[in-house]
């Protein structure tokens, strides 16, 4: 029978392994931020300010399949964005440029911050699950930058085309702060990479037996209203919008079962 570690740690030593943790991470983060310096022209121009086109790919997407199905294009088409963006703040454009760096920095090194992760929690885990380092990196790696993306390409698109276009008075010109712009950008895509993580979060609970399959199966109502009212909060307030961003989460609920039930099951054998 596989079994763990045997070195004891004292909580002192847990504590100062985390700090190094957060130490050697963030110096990496950091290193990579000052290496996208190089590259702000790109992570600006055709990063942060691409959704802000309305030539942009999920614009054309969803365009073309409103066409298809023959439905009303007025708000799946956009059109020019009637909006400005202005710097208000005497310091705002450069500590949103560094801010937006070490963001970056944190996207591009998250699968080392997965590493460390993994370093920290080792000691707690058996001798063939601590084998399984590289597939625990790539697959919560894939999952994040699947959640980038959607964040990138779905959740900030859908949001900049609906607060572009809303206008309760032809008297009232939209006039973003830049601040507010690239804080909505950076909070769509960050935490669309977090929440994709769902399956690994739930697969650690379950080892530690803080989750059950029965659990999420009896609460799965409760998790859908949950669901729904997070969409709500991170897409504009229209229905389509949230739907399109609610069922990727559903579907990673449903895989979360299944990955409770997985490792329930050998939990039970190994007893």
């Amino acid at each position: 029978m596989a079994k763990k570690e045997t070195k004891e740690m004292s909580f002192m030593d847990h504590l100062e392994d985390l700090r190094w943790l957060f130490v050697r991470s963030t110096f990496v983060v950091i290193g990579i931020a000052c290496a996208c310096y190089f590259i702000d022209d790109f992570i600006f121009d055709t990063i942060i300010f691409g959704p802000k086109d309305p030539n942009f790919v999920t614009y054309r997407f969803f365009c073309e399949v409103t066409h298809y199905f023959g439905v009303d294009d007025t708000y799946a088409c956009a059109q020019e964005f009637n909006f400005k963006i202005q710097n208000q703040e005497v310091s705002g454009q450069f500590s949103m440029y560094l801010w937006t760096l070490i963001t970056a920095g944190f996207v591009i090194g998250f699968p080392y911050i997965l590493w460390e992760v993994w370093k920290f929690i080792r000691p707690a885990l058996y001798e063939k699950e601590r084998k399984m380092a590289g597939s625990f990196i790539l697959v919560s790696s894939i999952l994040f930058f699947i959640g980038v993306l959607f964040g990138y390409y779905i959740i900030a698109p859908l949001s900049i085309n609906f607060f572009a276009t809303f206008n309760v008075s032809k008297e009232i010109e939209n006039i973003f702060t830049v601040d507010s712009y690239v804080s909505m950008m950076k909070m769509s895509i960050v935490a669309s990479g977090i929440v994709f993580e769902l399956p690994i979060i739930i697969y650690f609970l379950a080892k530690l037996g803080l989750v059950t399959p029965d659990f999420l199966k009896k609460y799965r109502r409760y998790a859908i209203v949950i669901i729904l009212i997070l969409a709500a909060i991170v897409t504009p307030p229209d229905i389509p919008s949230q739907i399109i961003v609610s069922i990727p989460i559903l579907l990673l609920y449903e895989v979360s079962i299944l990955i409770a039930a997985i490792v329930a099951k050998k939990t039970e054998t190994n007893e």
